[in-house]
């Protein structure tokens, strides 16, 4: 899997939406190797999205399409300043449920010192977590530069995420999340997306 992920400053939230819309409807059905879009903007105007693709050159394909260009200049309009960009083919999926029914999206950026560990540790104990936190279906994460991140995790509902953080975790899984801290250069940036715009191929 390849991940684009896009940020920036938007003017209007509801004209990004509807231009997202537009281009799921319009651009989608000719984007060969599109998985799916994690979108949305936070109470202070920040906008971040997670396009997910079969492959580096599948969304460099659909970067060059005209129909795509266009579209793009038409999104620029409501961002206040330029956007940024962080691609990667260093993806770990973890899914429990079905991410498009999530009801709360949090993205979280940050960097971390050993992206090898990270990796084998977000890959371990998957049913525990699941068990632990069922309000957690699902969670992309896109791994880039010298040990930069973007993560998304898919919630059921704000109410349940927040709610699932003041539980107590079994030490076994309470001494994962502390060595994933340990492991980080230093705390990261968080982006709620209380009102997640999730597409997928129809």
């Amino acid at each position: 899997m390849f991940v684009q992920v896009i940020q920036g400053q938007v003017t209007d939230a509801a004209q990004a939406h509807a231009a997202l819309d537009r281009w799921v409807e319009e651009l989608a059905p000719e984007a060969t190797g599109w998985l799916g879009t994690t979108a949305g903007v936070t109470e202070d105007g920040r906008f971040i999205a997670l396009a997910r693709f079969e492959s580096a050159e599948a969304a460099r394909r659909n970067s060059e399409s005209p129909a795509q260009d266009k579209w793009w200049h038409e999104f620029s309009s409501v961002l206040s300043g330029d956007a940024s960009f962080h691609d990667s083919d260093d993806v770990v999926v973890d899914v429990q449920g079905e991410p498009d029914a999530a009801g709360f999206v949090q993205v979280m950026q940050g960097a971390g010192n050993n992206p090898e560990r990270a990796r084998e540790l977000m890959g371990q104990d998957s049913e525990l977590w699941a068990d632990f936190r069922p309000d957690v279906i699902g969670s992309v994460a896109a791994m880039y530069g010298e040990g930069d991140y973007t993560m998304a995790m898919y919630f059921t509902s704000e109410a349940e995420a927040r709610e699932g953080e003041q539980k107590t975790p079994p030490p076994e899984l309470q001494a994962q999340m502390d060595e994933m801290q340990s492991l980080s250069s230093g705390p990261p940036t968080f982006f709620d997306l209380k009102q997640p715009w999730l597409y997928s191929p129809s």
